[in-house]
């Protein structure tokens, strides 16, 4: 556990996505139940379920939520940067953890408790409202992944990932730069399939200018055309 003053705490909060529009007194009631924490790089944070029930803030590095199924195979479910929050629904349902998080990056989490967390949306009703907008927004993600998974072709489920990818990184009108750019074996985690198909059709978009390796980075040549090629498979199904 770590010490920090009051005020950089406020300043580290202000940052989560759920908490921008709050006041100042808002957060400082929030830091005062709040515990902070250092992660280093691939430092298991919550594991599959475990009976812990605190909720996390990011307030900076980057972490990764997978789940194993029984045969070992990794499933990444997604990657979370600062500002962002996790373990909100153990919190909530008071169930076991559905998924191990570990740092993909040196960390620094803000905790609460799941008493504090509950505590926190029944008497602040813009905390309310963003934490429903939120859990609204993966039931959509999770619906187009379940979609994709269940209709679309390998070679659709990695230019959809890709594409998701893009849309976080835009660098221009046309155009994204993702770096560092995931493995093939990664991209495979995400989509649910094997590191050749990665390679096979990153191959193919190379081909038609769409993406460019470079090193360590991956660089969208053309989102539009990424944009079009998913979206008419999507439409034809």
């Amino acid at each position: 556990m770590r010490q920090i003053s009051a005020e950089r705490a406020c300043a580290m909060l202000s940052i989560i996505r759920e908490f921008q529009a709050l006041s100042s007194t808002d957060l400082l009631e929030i830091t005062s139940v709040c515990h902070w924490y250092r992660y280093e790089e691939n430092e298991e944070i919550i594991r599959f379920h475990d009976k812990s029930n605190s909720v996390f803030f990011i307030a900076q590095g980057e972490i990764r939520v997978v789940y194993h199924s029984l045969t070992g195979h990794e499933v990444i479910l997604c990657d979370l940067a600062a500002g962002e929050m996790f373990g909100e629904l153990t919190a909530i349902d008071n169930r076991p953890r559905s998924a191990t998080v570990f740092a993909k990056t040196s960390t620094l989490l803000a905790s609460m408790t799941a008493t504090d967390f509950m505590e926190m949306i029944y008497s602040n009703r813009y905390v309310a409202n963003a934490i429903l907008k939120r859990l609204t927004g993966e039931v959509r993600r999770l619906t187009e992944r379940v979609y994709d998974f269940s209709t679309l072709a390998v070679s659709n489920r990695i230019q959809a990932e890709l594409l998701r990818i893009a849309k976080k990184n835009i660098t221009g009108p046309n155009t994204a730069l993702i770096s560092p750019a995931p493995t093939h074996f990664e991209i495979a985690n995400l989509v649910s399939t094997h590191r050749e198909a990665v390679t096979r059709e990153l191959s193919s978009l190379a081909k038609k200018k769409i993406v460019l390796r470079k090193g360590h980075d991956l660089h969208i040549l053309n989102i539009a055309r990424l944009t079009d090629m998913v979206n008419m498979v999507r439409g034809s199904i």
